[in-house]
């Protein structure tokens, strides 16, 4: 049975930067479930899978532009000292979280501390990175 937009799938993937690292993967664990072409998964992934036959095994290299994007500098904040929670002692790769414009959770890291002010870094932590999955469709509803 071949994978379409609209069908409810489940793959196991291992995804890896170019360096050989894992930055995710499903082994040992349940497969990843979606509905192919919703808009829920980064568009080189969806795009890889439609077609798929089930049991098929593909590698695939999405460019940053279809996965998290590219980095962007309008990402960067500059919180001013005085502004930070008394309770967080910021440091330089400490991961912590605002509340967006929407009440949205946003994920940010401390990427730089001066006399003056925090910076953090709201892109996504693979944003600007090309992206290697492995992926095994096992599963088309």
């Amino acid at each position: 049975m071949q994978a379409k937009k609209g069908d409810a799938v489940q793959v196991h993937y291992t995804g890896k930067l170019e360096d050989g690292s894992v930055f995710d993967t499903s082994a040992n664990r349940e497969p990843l479930g979606f509905t192919l072409g919703d808009g829920n998964m980064i568009k080189g992934f969806d795009t890889a899978v439609d077609g798929m036959t089930l049991g098929d095994k593909v590698t695939v290299t999405i460019p940053a532009a279809e996965a998290y994007g590219e980095r962007r500098d309008d990402m960067m904040i500059e919180v001013p000292k005085a502004q930070v929670p008394a309770d967080i002692k910021p440091e330089v790769g400490l991961d912590l979280m605002l509340q967006g414009g929407n009440g949205q959770p946003m994920p940010v890291k401390v990427v730089a501390i001066d006399d003056e002010k925090v910076t953090l870094d709201a892109n996504h932590q693979l944003a600007g990175k090309d992206l290697i999955f492995d992926i095994e469709l096992v599963k088309v509803n």
